[in-house]
């Protein structure tokens, strides 16, 4: 591990302030934000400026969860990152994919078209940075333009956050 979760005594204001658009005040803490959270937050301006993104892109984001959650795995899987995987499977469950899904959605594999293009989005993404015009109309055919956009800054911020997390050292968080 490269970059520990900031140790509770090193907790600051600017720390929990970093936070606090993400999490409730009992959660700003280090068992409570979670490995992740509490390695990020090592760097609060940094912090700061981004979760609101990523919240977005996990709340509020136009694309249905269970989209998001393939999306999530593909990369997680691609990019060996065990921290986005473990968590993210937890998630998938909550989204409604099924264990069986969410293996499949590891190797790239999925039972229909939409789900197929979503993934073959996230392969393309990952090896071109862009997704082919075949895939492009695939994926238009049940999403709008919202949630194609949705669909590649989830990637493209993912892809990011497993290089950051392999970087960092950041491991899975034990079950609380």
């Amino acid at each position: 591990m490269r970059l520990p979760p900031l140790p509770a005594e090193q907790w600051d204001e600017n720390a929990r302030a970093a936070l606090a658009v993400l999490l409730p005040e009992h959660l700003l803490n280090p068992r409570g934000a979670g490995n992740a959270l509490a390695t990020l937050v090592r760097h609060p301006r940094l912090t700061k400026r981004f979760l609101p993104f990523s919240g977005y892109l996990m709340m509020r984001s136009t694309l249905p969860d269970r989209l998001r959650e393939l999306a999530i795995l593909r990369v997680a899987r691609r990019r060996g990152c065990a921290y986005e995987w473990t968590e993210h499977v937890k998630l998938a469950t909550e989204a409604g994919l099924s264990p069986d899904e969410i293996d499949a959605a590891g190797r790239g594999e999925a039972g229909g078209a939409l789900e197929a293009a979503v993934l073959a989005a996230v392969d393309e993404l990952e090896r071109d940075s862009g997704i082919c015009d075949r895939t492009w109309a695939a994926l238009g055919e049940h999403l709008d333009e919202r949630q194609l956009m949705d669909l590649v800054f989830t990637v493209g911020t993912y892809a990011m956050l497993a290089m950051a997390f392999n970087t960092f050292g950041v491991e899975p968080d034990k079950e609380r």
